[in-house]
């Protein structure tokens, strides 16, 4: 497996910055993730107080991609060290070795924070997102991979049922493929019941940190695709709260419930998904090219989490797109509807996407490329 060089923590003298997600990160309780596994957006991140990264098959892509350099070559060492290997095989064996990889850069941070921080999300494979058995199996290997391991599950009738076991076997989860109120509760009522179960039985969870992702972005571009499907008139400015309203009304019943999970906000599109945010007691993930935006900005670093979302955006959104106040109510989705909401569809499907194009990948760099006349 390819190796993580050591990199400095946050808060030594030689990483310390006033960068706009820096001082964010030191003078807030709300944390940041780099939203990639690769290893110098990593590090970039990890310089600038990150405690957290993720991946996912869209996200592994497109590291391929950026370390051809190292992959390529591994790719190729892998099937020589398995012969009998198929390209799933080695596709799987590839995004394990990348999550290690990441995991073992942010490790100093999980040890300093004693089990709280510094995690590595790792993915189930999308496919099975109806089938929590094969997902909860392939959870507990991800779990062994590295004791900062965080694996993903998604918020689908399956995925809490392998959500709610894998916190009783002591598994940190994500859920994710996320987008709604009542997909973030069910996940935090799943956990809690799961917590609950292990210390009945005797286990320590002082060391879990599991977190609910919310996909605001994908929340918003849905609001947007169901105001062009349905020919809406749609003030411009609405779509882009949707998501924050979403995000900061599950936050707010994890905190009157005193849910042990925390929220985490993914899939960004514009500042106002930084911005609106700071202050919250949840985590944000963002991708390396957001995280270099929001740097360059100039705009103050202040709390704004409890400042609420636009009134009338809230009220035109819920006055127009059934499908938002569906996002927004606490009981708007039933969990048998959660795998067929607009936005879960749609994220499944790229997810699926995005795992095939990367066997494809593999694929391409195991087969010989013929010369051609």
């Amino acid at each position: 497996m390819p190796s993580a060089e050591s990199t400095p923590r946050p808060g030594d003298a030689a990483t310390v910055d006033e960068s706009p997600l820096a001082l964010m990160a030191r003078t807030t309780p709300t944390q940041y993730w780099n939203d990639s596994c690769a290893v110098a957006e990593l590090r970039y991140a990890i310089d600038r107080g990150a405690v957290g990264a993720t991946s996912n098959p869209t996200i592994v892509g497109e590291v391929l991609r950026k370390e051809q350099d190292v992959w390529h070559s591994r790719i190729r060492a892998i099937a020589r060290e398995r012969p009998h290997a198929t390209d799933l095989d080695v596709t799987w064996q590839v995004i394990e070795e990348m999550a290690a990889r990441g995991a073992a850069l942010l490790e100093p941070i999980y040890r300093d924070a004693a089990g709280k921080h510094g995690r590595l999300s790792i993915q189930t494979d999308p496919t099975w997102f109806r089938d929590a058995d094969r997902m909860l199996e392939q959870g507990r290997r991800f779990d062994a991979l590295g004791p900062n391991m965080q694996v993903k599950f998604p918020a689908t009738a399956a995925g809490l049922v392998a959500i709610e076991q894998a916190t009783f076997f002591g598994i940190s989860i994500n859920a994710t493929v996320s987008f709604t109120v009542p997909q973030a509760l069910a996940v935090g009522d799943a956990v809690e019941r799961g917590l609950s179960r292990r210390e009945a039985a005797g286990f320590d969870i002082s060391r879990m940190s599991p977190v609910c992702t919310l996909m605001i972005g994908r929340l918003d571009d849905w609001m947007k695709a169901i105001a062009e499907r349905d020919d809406i008139a749609l003030d411009p400015a609405a779509a882009n709260w949707a998501g924050l309203a979403v995000f900061k009304r599950a936050a707010a019943i994890y905190r009157e419930r005193g849910y042990r999970t925390r929220p985490l906000a993914a899939a960004y599109r514009h500042l106002l998904h930084w911005t609106e945010l700071i202050g919250g007691d949840v985590s944000l993930t963002m991708p390396h090219q957001w995280q270099r935006r929001f740097n360059a900005t100039t705009g103050e670093v202040r709390p704004r989490f409890d400042d609420p979302v636009p009134g009338t955006y809230v009220d035109e959104l819920l006055a127009r797109i059934p499908d938002f106040r569906r996002a927004f109510e606490p009981h708007g989705l039933a969990i048998e509807e959660f795998d067929t909401y607009g936005a879960t569809v749609r994220t499944l499907r790229g997810f699926i996407g995005s795992y095939w194009d990367l066997v494809r990948t593999v694929d391409e760099v195991l087969l010989p490329n013929p010369d051609v006349a």
